[in-house]
């Protein structure tokens, strides 16, 4: 019997944590694999298949961080989520800049979580029916079903889930004022200074990748939001 329950990979050292965290997901139709170290999580990772990552930063034997890019080097698509009791700025940013596509300090409440896991788990779906079809924006190709950005010189450019949505959000409203706010709401849910910061790791990012086509800028409206302009 096949098992079609979301299965997600969750790397937390605090066995207390751990047991209560699994347990409480479960409960809510996951299938959860706990692995306690960051050995043992890439060991897993290369073993099985899952729908979402779940990473504790100060992990023994590799780091949180360092999982995190090695978990992107064999699968640019999987969402990343860190959690951590470090709730500098800085830690946010660097976690975000590795290719995560969110960031929770502890104490969370599983609800927070959950509901986290839930919109992430809905735009794999929503991906995965179809809907979207590939979409020309200058001299690139974007495919936000499969997650990737082909670039005016032909080089295919992996995308975020984080990145993807963005990006559509973006191409959905070009040559329109996107209000900062309004892009959090919709992206992340909420409207607060770190999700704040963390779409700033993202517009840079994207940014990035479009400067390969002179047409295509994402402008920074000062004090209001953002602007993709297609000229």
């Amino acid at each position: 019997m096949t098992n079609d329950k979301p299965k997600i990979l969750f790397v937390e050292d605090d066995e207390t944590l751990g047991f209560v965290t699994k347990e409480n997901l479960e409960m809510k139709g996951l299938d959860i694999v706990h692995c306690k170290d960051g050995a043992e999580a890439i060991a897993a990772f290369k073993k099985e298949s899952f729908d979402l990552c779940i990473f504790d930063v100060m992990l023994p034997k590799i780091h949180g961080f360092d999982l995190a890019e090695q978990v992107r080097t064999l699968n640019q698509e999987i969402p990343i989520l860190f959690l951590s009791a470090k709730s500098l700025k800085e830690d946010r940013i660097k976690g975000l800049k590795l290719g995560a596509d969110d960031y929770i300090t502890k104490p969370f409440s599983i609800e927070e979580l959950s509901l986290k896991i839930e919109v992430f788990l809905k735009r794999k779906h929503v991906n995965n029916t179809g809907k979207y079809d590939i979409v020309q924006i200058g001299q690139m190709k974007f495919d936000h079903r499969n997650l990737s950005l082909t670039l005016a010189d032909q080089t295919k450019q992996q995308l975020t889930q984080k990145e993807a949505d963005l990006l559509r959000l973006f191409i959905e409203n070009k040559n329109i004022v996107l209000k900062r706010n309004e892009i959090l709401e919709k992206l992340w849910g909420e409207d607060d200074y770190f999700m704040g910061r963390s779409l700033d790791v993202f517009i840079s990012r994207l940014r990035k990748m479009l400067r390969q086509d002179e047409s295509l800028k994402i402008e920074n409206i000062h004090g209001v939001g953002f602007k993709l302009s297609i000229s």
